[in-house]
């Protein structure tokens, strides 16, 4: 007998195990947990005794504005969604139509499977398969490890199974809270030299501009962020003895955040999560390490040359307190 139910040889999921983004994880190790969901790899969230790190999106319908996805395979922008590459002209989809860019990669609303599940740790992979605005073929597999002591350690690694050279970007897209406090409140502490001059109205880059001590964007000591609208990129990143940079969000009742990253992401953007809808603004800190900056795929600048057969690691750890 022929079953012509729509859904007919399509398995679906347990009730209870999965929502509108795919089946969700959960990690614990010490005073931490966190979530995963299936479709993107995406962080929902992560806490530490109880408290929320991380902004969350709604627990139905799609993520809201990147909160904890995986950018990939080009972070931020790309002006008018088109790029050359090795003598190929590329025209991908405006996913942000108001700015005439395209925005953030190709595989936040994508399902990654999993292949390592366990108390503390996960690993998500899928396959970004040729498309017409992104004709390279790649497998990508992020591994998620939470540890009582570091907290969340987040390693992507990118692997090119395709027959040619591909461009790639990557960064993660955690909205950081420091604490209930406001915002405005919090104190931001980033070592940056050089910040990326940018267009008002598609955010798109100009230039670079050195950040000088005193400068608004100098939070080279811990400061107030006060009212100040942040949506750049920064580079020249202070650096410790293992190549790593760290950003650190507190909050005035002792709480905070940190996010520190590997020499492999020279870039950081940073966003003070300015929105029109009230319920939505400047409810975390967005700070996202990139491989490379806004408009790489345009520029040039610090786009990673995948050869095929190659690869590419990036690691960054969220810890709080």
């Amino acid at each position: 007998m022929n079953d012509s139910t729509p859904t007919a040889g399509i398995e679906l999921p347990a009730a209870g195990t999965s929502r509108d983004r795919g089946q969700l994880f959960r990690l614990s190790a010490g005073p931490y947990t966190a979530e995963i969901s299936a479709v993107g790899a995406t962080l929902e969230s992560l806490t530490v005794g109880g408290r929320d790190l991380l902004v969350r999106s709604p627990e139905t319908g799609p993520m809201q504005f990147y909160r904890g996805a995986i950018v990939a395979p080009w972070p931020n922008r790309i002006g008018d969604g088109a790029y050359t590459w090795d003598g190929q002209q590329i025209q991908t989809a405006l996913t942000e139509p108001e700015r005439g860019n395209a925005l953030h990669g190709l595989v936040s609303f994508q399902l990654f499977s999993p292949t390592t599940v366990a108390e503390d740790e996960l690993v998500l992979s899928t396959q970004l398969f040729p498309s017409p605005g992104y004709p390279f073929h790649l497998v990508l597999a992020v591994h998620y490890a939470l540890d009582p002591e570091e907290g969340l350690t987040t390693t992507v690694t990118a692997r090119n199974i395709g027959a040619q050279d591909a461009p790639y970007g990557v960064c993660p897209h955690p909205y950081l809270v420091a604490g209930p406090e406001p915002l405005d409140e919090w104190s931001l502490r980033m070592e940056a030299g050089t910040v990326l001059t940018v267009t008002e109205d598609r955010l798109l880059p100009t230039g670079t501009a050195p950040v000088a001590p005193g400068d608004a964007f100098d939070f080279r000591s811990p400061a107030v962020i006060g009212e100040l609208f942040v949506d750049h990129a920064f580079t020249d990143l202070g650096r410790d003895a293992q190549g790593r940079t760290t950003i650190t969000v507190t909050a005035p009742g002792g709480t905070g955040v940190e996010l520190t990253a590997g020499e492999e992401l020279p870039w950081l953007q940073v966003h003070t999560g300015d929105r029109p809808e009230p319920e939505n603004h400047r409810l975390g800190l967005a700070v996202e390490p990139m491989t490379c900056p806004p408009d790489a795929f345009r520029s040039g600048t610090d786009v990673v040359r995948l050869a095929p057969g190659a690869e590419h690691v990036a690691s960054w750890t969220l810890r709080g307190w």
